[in-house]
C-alpha cells in the first residue's frame, strides 16, 4: 500500500508514543478528551490543542496518511456548529449572561458570546482528533488487548477491542479495492462527477462492503468457536506488556492537567470561562 494513501494502520514508527503501554495511551485519551468536554474554558482548550498538535508531531503520523479522515471530521464538525448556530443562536448569550451583536440583526444576529461557544466546541473536535489518531495507528492491537485485560477488563471484551482494531486497516483497504473496481466498471464517483452520482457510486461500494464484512465476521466467529475461545476464565497473551516508568509518569502529567482543569472549573464558578463580565 502506497504510504501517502489513506490507512488508519499500526505501524511502528519508533517513538516513545509506540512504546508506551496501550492502556495508558487509551486512559490518555479518554481522560483528556472528558475534560475537554467539561472545562469549557478557551485558554485551557487552547492548551490542550496545542498538546494535541505537539504529541501529533512527535509520533511521526504522516497528514497523507489520515488526511482523508481530518475532512471528514471537519466537515462532520461545521455541519455541527451551523446546526447549533441556526438551533440555538442566543444560547452563547445565555451562557455568558451578557449579549453584544457583531453582525446582524433580529434572532439570528451573530454575538460575540456566541461566536465563542462555537469557537470552544470546534476546539473540543481539534483536541480529540489528533489525540484519538495516536491512540489508534501508534497501538499494537494484540499488545492493547492485553494491556486490557490486565487492568481488570475482560479478555473476552480486549480481544474483541483487538479483533475490531485490525479490522479497520482491512475495511479501507477493501473499500479502496472495490471503489477502483467500481471506477473499471464506468461508476465515476471522483470530483469531477455530479453530487447525485457520486452518493449513487457510494451506494453502490457500501451494499458489497457490508456483505464482505458480515462474512468475514462468520469466518472469524467460526475459526474462534473451533479453538475453544472463551471456554475459560482466564488466557495467556503473547504480547503482554507491564507498565513501565514511562507510563507513570504520561499518566502523572495527564493527571496535572486534570486537576488544572478542576481548578477552572473552581475558578471559573462552572464550565464556562466568562471574559464578557464588567
Amino acid at each position: 500500500m502506497n504510504d501517502n494513501s489513506f490507512s488508519l494502520t499500526y505501524r511502528d514508527r519508533g517513538t516513545w508514543l509506540d512504546k508506551n503501554n496501550g492502556a495508558t495511551k487509551l486512559l490518555a485519551f479518554l481522560l483528556l478528551s472528558g475534560i475537554s468536554m467539561i472545562v469549557l474554558d478557551t485558554r485551557y482548550l487552547i492548551f490542550l490543542v496545542l498538546l494535541s498538535v505537539i504529541l501529533m508531531r512527535m509520533s511521526k503520523i504522516r497528514l497523507s496518511e489520515v488526511a482523508f479522515l481530518i475532512k471528514l471530521v471537519l466537515v462532520f464538525m461545521v455541519i455541527n456548529l451551523a446546526m447549533i448556530y441556526l438551533l440555538a443562536p442566543n444560547y452563547g448569550a445565555e451562557i455568558y449572561r451578557s449579549r453584544d451583536v457583531l453582525l446582524g440583526s433580529g434572532f439570528y444576529a451573530l454575538t460575540a458570546q456566541e461566536l465563542l461557544y462555537l469557537v470552544n466546541i470546534g476546539l473540543e473536535y481539534i483536541i480529540a482528533v489528533p489525540l484519538a489518531l495516536i491512540f489508534l495507528l501508534t497501538t499494537n492491537p494484540s499488545e492493547f488487548a492485553a494491556s486490557l485485560n490486565r487492568i481488570g477488563v475482560s479478555y473476552k471484551i480486549s480481544f474483541s477491542v483487538a479483533l475490531a482494531l485490525r479490522y479497520i486497516p482491512d475495511v479501507t483497504q477493501e473499500y479502496r479495492q472495490i471503489s477502483l473496481a467500481q471506477q473499471a466498471r464506468g461508476n465515476e464517483i471522483s470530483k469531477k462527477a455530479p453530487l447525485r452520482k457520486r452518493i449513487k457510486g457510494a451506494a453502490a461500494i457500501l451494499v458489497p462492503l457490508l456483505l464482505s464484512s458480515i462474512d468475514r465476521i462468520e469466518s472469524v466467529s467460526q475459526a474462534m468457536e473451533l479453538r475453544r475461545f472463551g471456554a475459560k476464565k482466564h488466557r495467556s497473551w503473547y504480547f503482554d506488556q507491564k507498565f513501565r516508568l514511562s507510563d507513570w509518569l504520561v499518566l502523572s502529567f495527564v493527571l496535572l492537567i486534570l486537576l488544572l482543569g478542576c481548578i477552572l472549573l473552581v475558578t471559573n464558578r462552572g464550565r464556562f470561562w466568562n471574559p464578557f463580565l464588567r
